[in-house]
């Protein structure tokens, strides 16, 4: 078998890490090895930066909007030239059915050109003060140098997510993706080549936690945004404010699935397979606490259980492939400890709850489909985010205690509300502590909507017009036209 080998893309050139090391890139369903990335360096990282910077003097920070746009538009037609083929790649680095990639490599084409739409309107405001013979105006600005650093679950809609805006609003950027899954990164980098992106404007460097720590710990990058886990999110947003550098943290959840005794059931338990099973339960908006109403909770269980047991499992380049297999093998083991821990503290397994076999599962990472029943709010199951195929079910007797239940969380980044009831949708909405509330669906999204969320969640917003502002700065003019000379000792106003 060929194995892929990608470099490290500095200032428009590939090229190896500079100490001469390099990791694997293994197929979680296979378990062998199919690519090899470039172990950065401190070093490499300064390199990408300092390209990054002189990118952004030299010619970048004064090309038009227009010419931005243009270029974002190309990279997306780009994607979607290569659709088939980034599609296979992102599943063949984590294991996501090629259904899923496919679909996330056209809406990072849609993102890319969503934000096009706006490199040529980053205006400011005319902004009328007391002073009549006083002009004040605000010119957006762009930030500089963002580091952009992405998690394995979902690598090019995530990168997505934070560069389209960053070069849209005429930044540089150095990119690091997770080290289990950097392939279709290094794959745009190349679709970013072939586009016509000044050399710099966009840089990647691979590697593991040190590679990121060095391009976070510097001085000369005017944002971070990260996504992945709120321990390491703590640690990124430490070291930028040592810096007093700005930060876009998202950081995953335990997202609340509320089916009130109301709901059109078949849909909400569509949700709720969409829910947790879906992406094998990697998903940071994952849906993996399940609250139902008291008097539909045994035919909600029993139906899911009917419905997980049935989901297809096996190769995730397979499109009859409905579940895949774990991305890596921590996070297997994380799972299948965690399962053991559940079962442990008193909750009552109702299906699945081992590492999957048979046929087509022997090498690949795969967990069967989970639920648990008898969880109490308070259990490591209802409180933990898993990141695997495992849902937590629970009673709950009226509105209040839903809401209760499900506030009753650190995290805050998604939740969702079945019902029929217009008033009490409405309620519940305003009443959730996330950042995303869906009514009468689930993991839905648009490049238009913003996404983020609260408490251990994070903060800051990916996606929609809130999060171009993000990757500016806005600067204040004020110009005097009176002509007359005041007093030098009192403050003009």
């Amino acid at each position: 078998m060929s194995v892929e080998n990608y470099g490290l893309f500095i200032d428009g050139k590939w090229r190896p890490g500079s100490e001469g090391e390099s990791f694997e890139a293994v197929n979680p369903y296979t378990r062998q090895a199919w690519a090899t990335h470039a172990q950065a360096s401190p070093a490499d990282v300064a390199d990408a930066v300092e390209a990054a910077h002189a990118a952004f003097a030299g010619t970048w920070r004064r090309t038009s909007g227009l010419r931005r746009a243009t270029l974002l538009h190309e990279l997306a037609s780009l994607v979607e030239r290569d659709v088939d083929r980034l599609a296979l790649l992102e599943t063949t680095d984590n294991g996501k059915v090629i259904r899923e990639t496919r679909a996330q490599v056209l809406g990072a084409a849609r993102q890319l050109r969503f934000y096009a739409g706006y490199a040529d309107k980053v205006w400011g405001s005319s902004i009328p003060l007391d002073r009549p013979d006083v002009l004040d105006y605000t010119h957006r600005e762009p930030i500089g140098v963002a580091a952009l650093v992405t998690a394995w679950n979902s690598p090019l809609s995530l990168l997505s997510n934070k560069l389209a805006p960053a070069l849209a609003a005429g930044n540089c950027v150095v990119i690091k993706p997770s080290e289990h899954a950097s392939a279709t990164t290094a794959e745009l980098c190349r679709l970013v080549e072939e586009a016509g992106f000044p050399p710099g404007v966009v840089n990647m460097v691979t590697g593991d936690s040190r590679v990121g720590k060095a391009l976070v710990d510097g001085r000369r990058i005017g944002r971070v945004s990260f996504t992945g886990s709120p321990e390491v999110g703590r640690e990124i947003a430490a070291a930028a404010g040592r810096n007093l550098v700005p930060v876009t943290l998202e950081l995953g959840g335990k997202s609340a699935n509320i089916v009130f005794q109301d709901a059109d059931l078949p849909r909400a338990l569509v949700g709720a397979v969409a829910g947790i099973f879906a992406a094998g339960g990697q998903s940071c908006v994952a849906g993996s606490r399940l609250l139902v109403h008291r008097s539909i909770h045994d035919q909600v269980v029993e139906e899911l259980r009917t419905r997980a047991e049935r989901i297809v499992l096996g190769d995730p380049a397979d499109a009859a492939t409905e579940m895949g297999c774990v991305a890596n093998e921590p996070q297997l083991s994380k799972i299948l400890t965690m399962i053991e821990g559940a079962e442990q503290s008193g909750a009552r397994l109702v299906t699945g709850g081992r590492r999957a076999s048979g046929p087509g599962l022997e090498q690949g990472f795969f967990v069967q489909p989970t639920i648990f029943t008898d969880v109490t709010p308070d259990m490591p199951l209802a409180q933990e985010e898993v990141f695997g195929p495992v849902l937590a079910v629970l009673p709950f007797d009226d509105e209040d205690e839903a809401i209760a239940i499900a506030n009753n969380s650190r995290y805050g980044l998604a939740a969702a509300v079945w019902t029929r009831d217009v008033d009490r949708a409405i309620r519940c909405t305003r009443a959730l502590d996330v950042g995303t509330v869906w009514v009468n669906c689930y993991r839905a999204a648009g490049v238009q909507a913003p996404s983020g969320g609260v408490k251990d969640s994070g903060f800051g917003r990916e996606r929609g017009e809130e999060a171009l502002d993000d990757y500016l700065t806005v600067k204040n003019v004020m110009i005097d036209y009176s002509g007359s000379t005041g007093d030098p000792f009192v403050i003009k106003t």
